[in-house]
């Protein structure tokens, strides 16, 4: 990589800027599109899920216990758990499993 570093960051800046700022300037009206809105709502939570669902997979010692524990959390919540508890379960889930298949 070889090249001024400044001219890199430069770039990185204005790419970012643009990204965020043509929206702003070229979208005047209020959005009517029902399948824009619900796409754009949806937007944040799918960006969470994709960046945090790797990471379940691969900071345990097996994939296995990070599923049970990603598993286990889905079901709390399904029921309507509370976040402490979900996080305190699927945490103790982990642990037993890694406890039972490294050991």
């Amino acid at each position: 990589m070889s090249g001024n570093i400044y001219i890199y960051i430069l770039v990185m800046a204005g790419v970012t800027y643009l990204i965020r700022m043509l929206p702003l300037t070229l979208i005047t009206r209020k959005i009517q599109s029902t399948f824009i809105k619900s796409f754009l709502y949806y937007v944040p939570y799918v960006t969470l899920s994709v960046m945090t669902f790797p990471a379940i997979l691969r900071e345990t010692s097996t994939p296995w216990s990070g599923l049970a524990g990603f598993v286990t959390a889905l079901l709390l919540s399904y029921k309507g758990k509370g976040l402490i508890f979900v996080s305190l379960c699927s945490c103790a889930v982990v642990f037993l499993l890694e406890l039972v298949l490294v050991a």
